[in-house]
């Protein structure tokens, strides 16, 4: 286990990019569900303005749910985060 935690905690200080590239923000955090033992979400602080300037995001950021991730290495990668953040808000869900 002290494995994993290791990797969990190497999310943090990260940045996240979308699939095309774009800048999204940095890792401050990882979500948990301490139940299952799964990472369900990524704290997100230093976010791209261009992106959520309109947004009501709260004081630090985002949380962004971590089936959104594509892949983890220098950078994380997420799927397009407009196209998913304006389809989490049309179908109801809080993703904030």
């Amino acid at each position: 286990m002290d494995s994993e935690a290791d990797e969990i905690t190497s999310l943090v200080g990260r940045e996240v990019y979308s699939n095309n590239g774009v800048f999204v923000g940095e890792v401050e955090d990882v979500r948990l569900n301490l139940d299952t033992e799964v990472v369900n979400g990524l704290a997100l602080s230093a976010l791209n303005p261009d992106l959520f300037a309109n947004e009501a995001t709260g004081e630090k950021g985002v949380i962004i749910p971590y089936r959104w991730v594509r892949a983890v290495g220098d950078v994380v990668l997420i799927n397009d985060i407009v196209e998913r953040y304006e389809s989490t808000e049309e179908e109801g869900e809080v993703a904030v």
